[in-house]
């Protein structure tokens, strides 16, 4: 036996045996490493995290070994295919619907977004099924677009699955029977939802809110109610492919010359008639959007004091006040200025000082062919979405008002890390540019003071503004949702199975 254990014969079993044995065990290790990475992979693109690069192959330690499974192209092979694999499904949250929740939004892009991140999260409260959401069409707008123009139903189902159960429509059980409708009270908490909607919910089976802009409190929340709030906006409501393909195109021939602001310029006819803002607006084009707010019976608010409304900070800049405020504060001639917004009231004459200031002003129509645009035109919300894109990704977002699309921007911007968004006080930088046109003020301290006047209105973290009763004046939700922000943003849990 020892002489059998010293000869070269068992020598070269036994260093067989040990390289068969280190042979396997690396071939497990390896296959546990790509099983390991795959998981990975999926769980970075449920999170919405980017993924992590693929690790870099190393040559196999197994030289030429014959017969092997794995080597190092096989570990390459299987990362590169978990890569490109579709993104795994979170599993679907089982619960007793208590009825069918049908929504109805209105107003434009930006107030039916916020909105239906309220319905999803009312949804999820009261344990109900949600119908893909309706969106306005009766509008000033009068944009016929379908939820699914604007947004990718596919992922907004799949990925709201392990929370709330979403369908594209009734059941056949449900076709002929006519739904309760109303209208929830704005501002409103969850207990009111609880103790007010969800008995008539469970009464009728099928509930429609036809109104739902702000119909859920900006603060006093449950934390998973306002991070779902969160989760639904900047990772459930993602738009088409081709609106995706289109903004971010855009996005891409502005990067070629470096740097570029979005300014959202909201000086549209609408808006001038409703608010009844004229400053700068002949005599003729104040009769004009004095007849359009007299037209529309919906609209309130007739007689206005146009004037008072300025000082007040409550109507958007004009074009030319806008100039004057990019100068001072100190932008460059040659800046990058892309103008999100619809058609300027007055067309190009009224934009002439700000393009003779800043040449390199930009619009939609300037960076993309008529071809492009065609499927998006007479569809003002996808146009919008467009911008929306755009003004998400630019280094710098000036709006010279505080609309609903303004402060929706805004608080996505933060959630990307607090990019900058100049928030003009209006109602100083009237008084200022009267001062200044004037002649109170001279150049220097009129651009002195717009500076000092916006150190601290660059999208700086800080907590929302909160006033008991006055739900109108406080900040809004969705231009600072701070509860999912910086370190919160990478706690950011989700309600799996978590009943509130």
């Amino acid at each position: 036996m020892a002489k059998q254990k010293g000869s070269p014969r068992a020598a070269v079993r036994r260093r067989l045996g040990g390289a068969g044995a280190s042979a396997l065990g690396w071939a497990l290790r390896v296959a546990t490493s790509i099983v390991a990475w795959t998981l990975l992979l999926h769980l970075f693109t449920f999170l919405g995290i980017p993924r992590p690069p693929l690790p870099i192959a190393r040559p196999s330690c197994l030289g030429g070994v014959r017969n092997s499974s794995t080597t190092a192209d096989a570990v390459v092979a299987a990362g590169e295919a978990a890569h490109l694999a579709p993104p795994a499904l979170p599993p679907r949250r089982l619960y007793k619907s208590n009825g069918y929740l049908l929504v109805s939004c209105n107003g434009g892009l930006n107030q039916m977004r916020a909105a239906i991140c309220d319905m999803v999260a009312v949804a999820r409260y009261l344990n109900l099924t949600m119908v893909i959401p309706e969106l306005d069409k009766q509008s000033f707008w009068a944009d016929p677009s379908d939820f699914g123009d604007i947004f990718d139903i596919t992922h907004f189902i799949d990925s709201l699955r392990d929370e709330v159960k979403i369908v594209k429509e009734l059941p056949h059980k449900f076709s002929e029977k006519v739904p309760l409708s109303m209208q929830p009270i704005s501002w409103s908490s969850e207990k009111y939802y609880l103790r007010q909607i969800l008995p008539l919910v469970r009464k009728h089976k099928v509930v429609r809110f036809s109104k739902t802009d702000s119909r859920l409190a900006n603060n006093g929340l449950p934390l998973k109610l306002q991070k779902l709030r969160c989760y639904v906006n900047y990772n459930a409501l993602r738009f088409t492919p081709s609106i995706e393909a289109l903004g971010n195109k855009m996005v891409s021939i502005l990067r070629r010359t470096g740097s570029f602001i979005v300014l959202h310029l909201r000086y549209e006819m609408d808006m001038l008639a409703f608010s009844g803002c004229t400053h700068g607006c002949s005599d003729e084009e104040t009769e004009e959007l004095t007849r359009m707010r007299y037209a529309y019976p919906w609209w309130k608010e007739k007689e206005i004091d146009s004037e008072k409304k300025r000082l007040e900070g409550l109507c958007p800049l004009t074009p030319g006040e806008t100039t004057l405020v990019l100068k001072a504060l100190g932008f460059p001639r040659d800046t990058r200025i892309y103008i999100a917004s619809g058609e300027i009231y007055g067309g190009e004459k009224r934009l002439a000082v700000l393009k003779t200031e800043f040449p390199n002003t930009v619009r939609k129509e300037m960076l993309l062919s008529d071809d492009e645009l065609r499927p998006f035109q007479k569809h003002s919300t996808q146009m919008a979405a467009l911008d929306y894109l755009v003004s998400v990704a630019s280094d710098v977002f000036i709006p010279s008002n505080d609309g609903n699309m303004a402060k929706v921007v805004e608080g996505h911007r933060r959630f990307r890390g607090f990019h900058k968004t100049i928030q003009l006080d209006r109602k100083k930088l009237v008084e200022l540019i009267d001062l200044f046109e004037d002649q109170e003020l001279s150049w220097e301290e009129f651009s002195v003071a717009v500076k000092e006047l916006h150190m601290g209105r660059m999208s700086q973290p800080t907590r929302r503004r909160v006033i008991p009763g006055q739900p109108k004046e406080e900040d809004y939700f969705y231009a600072n949702p701070h509860e999912c922000l910086g370190p919160a943003r990478k706690r950011m849990e989700r309600l799996k199975h978590v009943e509130i």
